[in-house]
C-alpha cells in the first residue's frame, strides 16, 4: 500500500510540473519556423576559410566581403531554405550559404589581448593555457558566467564576458 501511495504522489507531481510547464510555455512567444525547424537566434560557425558574405540571400547578391576565419562563430538570425543571414562580432549582418555553416558552437575573444584558460570555473582557478585574440574555441557549455572550451588539446573554462558566442540573445539588430 506504501508504494501504491508512493507512485500516486509521483504521479501528481508529474501532472503538477507539466501543468506549470504548460502555464509558463502560454506566457512564452510560439517560436517562429523557419525551413531548417531550428531556432532562430542561434550560433553556428564557418566551415571553411574562405566564406563569401553576400547583400541577400543568393549568388546574384552583391558580394560585400569574405571571412577568412575557419571556426569563426555567427549568430543566423534570418534564414531561406539554403541560406543564413548570420551577425558576426563585428555586429556586421550579412548572408551566407547554409553549406558554408557548421552547427559546431565556438566563441572568439573579441578584445584585445588574451585572457586565461583556467583548470576549474572560478578566477582564482589555475591556469591551463591563454586564448589569443581574434582565436575561435570549441565551446561545450557555459554556466553561471562561465564557459568551458577547447583549443587544440587544451580543455578549460574562460569567463563567459571575456568571448563573443556565448550569449543566446540577438546579437545584431
Amino acid at each position: 500500500m506504501g508504494l501504491q501511495w508512493r507512485g500516486a504522489a509521483f504521479a501528481g507531481m508529474g501532472l503538477a510540473a507539466v501543468l506549470i510547464a504548460g502555464a509558463a510555455a502560454a506566457k512564452d512567444p510560439p517560436p517562429r519556423e523557419t525551413p531548417s525547424g531550428l531556432p532562430v537566434p542561434r550560433y553556428v560557425s564557418l566551415k571553411f576559410d574562405s566564406v563569401n558574405a553576400r547583400s541577400g540571400p543568393g549568388d546574384d547578391h552583391r558580394l560585400l566581403w569574405v571571412f577568412h576565419a575557419k571556426g569563426l562563430p555567427v549568430q543566423v538570425v534570418a534564414e531561406t531554405a539554403e541560406w543564413r543571414r548570420v551577425c558576426d562580432s563585428d555586429g556586421t549582418l550579412s548572408w551566407v550559404h547554409k553549406r558554408t555553416t557548421d552547427g559546431a558552437r565556438t566563441v572568439i575573444r573579441t578584445a584585445a589581448g588574451a585572457i586565461p584558460i583556467r583548470q576549474a570555473p572560478h578566477p582564482g582557478a589555475p591556469i591551463d593555457a591563454y586564448l589569443a585574440a581574434k582565436a575561435p574555441a570549441g565551446l561545450d557549455k557555459c554556466d553561471n558566467g562561465w564557459c568551458r572550451v577547447q583549443v587544440g588539446r587544451v580543455k578549460g573554462w574562460v569567463d563567459a564576458g571575456a568571448v563573443w558566442g556565448a550569449n543566446d540573445a540577438p546579437q545584431c539588430r
